[in-house]
C-alpha cells in the first residue's frame, strides 16, 4: 500500500457523505475498519450502507480488533496517568495498523466518525506507524460533517451568542474546570453525564444522541429542568443498544438587558 485515504464520513447519516468523500472513496481497494465489538455492530453496518450505496466497484473491507483500553484511569486518573494510558493504547492500535498496512496491496482508507480532525485519534495513528518506518505511504485527509455541526443543525441554533468565543472540551474536562463566563460550551465524549456536576442554575443544554441514525434523540432546555430526563434516557439507551454516542451544548441564560 502506498497511498491512504483517512475520510470523514459525517456524525451518523449516510446523506452527509460529501462529493469529495464520495470520489476519493471510488479510488480505494481496501477500506480498514477498526472493530468496536458485536454490541457496536450498527457502527459497522453504517460505514457498509455508505460503500454499498457509492462504490461500485470491488473492494475488500479488513476488519481490525481494537485492543482494549483502560477505562477506569481515562473516567478518573489524573492528567498525567491519562496521557499515559491513552498513549499506550495508541502504540498498541498503531502496531495492529502497521501490520495491516504492511500486508496491503493497493490503495486504502479509513473511514472516520464526524471529522478525523475533532476528538478521533486517526491522525495520530497514522502518523505513529509512519514514524516506525516499517511501511511508508502518502496518505489525504478528507473532511466530514463533525457532531458539533449536526448538534447545531438539529437543534437548529448557533454553537456561540454574538462575538462569543466557543470552547470544545471533554465530559472530563468538564467535571475538573466547570463552564467558564462569556464561553458556550461544547462537550464531546463524556461517558460519565457530567452536566450533572456543574450546579449553575441558569446554564441551558442541547443534547442530543445518535445523530444521523434512525433513532436520534434531542433534549433540550434549562438545565436543572431536564438534566435527570436526560439521564435517565441516556440510561435507556444505552442498555437498549449497549452503546451510546452523545454530544451536548451548555449555555449560560441572557437577560435581555445583557444581549
Amino acid at each position: 500500500m502506498r497511498k491512504l485515504y483517512v475520510i470523514g464520513i459525517g456524525a451518523g447519516d449516510p446523506r452527509q457523505v460529501t462529493v469529495q468523500a464520495i470520489e476519493a472513496m471510488r479510488r480505494v481497494d481496501v477500506f480498514f475498519v477498526i472493530g468496536k465489538g458485536e454490541r457496536k455492530q450498527e457502527l459497522l453496518d453504517v460505514r457498509t450502507a455508505i460503500l454499498t450505496a457509492h462504490v461500485d466497484h470491488d473492494y475488500r473491507m479488513v476488519t481490525i480488533e481494537d485492543p482494549p483500553r483502560d477505562r477506569e484511569i481515562a473516567a478518573t486518573g489524573a492528567d498525567a496517568a491519562y496521557r499515559d494510558a491513552v498513549g499506550d493504547w495508541h502504540d498498541r492500535r498503531a502496531d495492529l495498523l502497521a501490520a495491516h498496512f504492511a500486508a496491503t496491496e493497493g490503495v486504502g482508507a479509513i473511514l472516520v466518525w464526524g471529522d478525523p480532525a475533532l476528538y478521533d485519534s486517526i491522525l495520530r495513528l497514522v502518523e505513529r506507524v509512519l514514524a516506525r518506518g516499517a511501511v511508508t505511504f502518502d496518505y489525504e485527509v478528507i473532511p466530514g460533517i463533525t457532531s458539533a455541526a449536526a448538534l447545531a443543525a438539529r437543534h437548529r441554533i448557533v454553537l456561540h451568542d454574538i462575538g462569543e468565543p466557543l470552547h470544545i472540551t471533554t465530559g472530563r474536562r468538564l467535571r475538573e474546570e466547570g463552564v467558564t463566563a462569556g464561553e458556550s460550551t461544547l462537550v464531546m465524549l463524556d461517558g460519565e453525564c457530567s452536566f450533572t456536576t456543574v450546579a449553575d442554575a441558569d446554564l441551558h443544554i442541547w443534547w442530543a444522541a445518535y445523530l444521523g441514525l434512525p433513532d436520534e434523540e434531542l433534549i433540550e432546555g434549562p438545565l436543572p429542568a431536564v438534566r435527570d430526563r436526560i439521564v435517565q434516557r441516556r440510561k435507556e439507551l444505552r442498555e437498549a443498544k449497549g452503546w451510546i454516542m452523545d454530544i451536548y451544548l451548555l449555555r449560560r441564560t441572557k437577560t435581555p438587558a445583557a444581549q
